[in-house]
């Protein structure tokens, strides 16, 4: 097979294990993303951040026909990625992360996501992990519940593979970018973009408390006509907000039968005024 950085080199699950232990002996190291069957510029920005890490491979999600689209190629080419490997979660297939089906599953503790979901996700990156050996994995922190559990899952198993997140890369209305998104109705875009008003308008109030910067994003919600299913201030580990502290205001709603979930940082009694020390 012949190879070339950046120019998105196919390989298969044992191929690019040995293609990783090659490059770690030339002192080279991985950095991946895991992806589905489709990309939008969120993606595109998780994959240029690998590139400026090291060797970017891209684990992309085989769509039923078995074959990569070649747009996705051209993506990935575009974004500098050095090596893809096909997976598909679907037992007995070729390319499949389960030949005999998935038997083993990575839980994670209770929090505002499907735990179902929450669970396929992880076991699906972890089994990535393992084929790859990247040094690092970089994924959005839009899904931060999701890239929380997967930090964890890293130490709690002793893996020594860092994840980098990634600021959310939003829309020019302010909605964060995801394929979802593209799937919303028309008539419910406009209250949509509210998810990232209520958020905005919460954090600017955080040097009131963490309660203040729940009513304020409530308030706008309900401005807007949105009934969330959920709105919560959480620790950076997600566990209860500090009184004094980061923390992180979750929202998730659904519009037309499409369900957007988005986050942001808080600085909880401090504010960004005075990140700097100003008074």
């Amino acid at each position: 097979m012949s190879f070339a950085f950046g120019q998105a080199t196919q390989f298969d699950l044992a191929e690019i294990a040995r293609f990783s232990r090659v490059m770690r002996t030339t002192g080279k190291s991985l950095h991946l993303v895991v992806l589905g069957q489709d990309m939008h510029t969120g993606h595109r920005v998780l994959l240029r951040t690998a590139k400026q890490l090291g060797v970017a491979v891209a684990a992309l999600e085989l769509p039923d026909d078995g074959a990569l689209a070649p747009e996705s190629l051209e993506i990935l080419r575009e974004s500098g990625v050095d090596a893809v490997v096909a997976y598909t979660r679907k037992p007995g297939q070729p390319h499949s992360l389960w030949p005999q089906g998935l038997r083993t599953q990575i839980t994670a503790p209770a929090g505002l996501e499907d735990p179902a979901e929450l669970a396929q996700a992880l076991t699906t990156h972890l089994s990535l992990v393992h084929a790859v050996s990247p040094e690092t994995i970089v994924a959005g922190e839009k899904d931060y519940e999701f890239l929380l559990r997967l930090q964890q899952a890293m130490t709690d198993l002793h893996l020594p593979v860092k994840v980098q997140g990634v600021p959310t890369v939003r829309m020019p209305d302010g909605l964060a970018m995801s394929l979802r998104n593209t799937q919303i109705p028309e008539e419910y875009r406009e209250p949509a973009m509210a998810l990232s008003a209520a958020l905005t308008a919460g954090a600017h109030v955080a040097e009131r408390g963490g309660q203040a910067v729940v009513d304020t994003a409530a308030e706008v919600l309900q401005a807007a006509g949105v009934q969330p299913e959920y709105l919560q201030l959480r620790a950076r580990d997600f566990g209860p907000a500090p009184e004094q502290g980061d923390a992180r205001l979750l929202v998730a709603a659904s519009f037309g039968g499409v369900r957007l979930v988005d986050n942001v940082g808080v600085p909880v009694g401090i504010g960004f005024r005075n990140l700097d020390g100003d008074s």
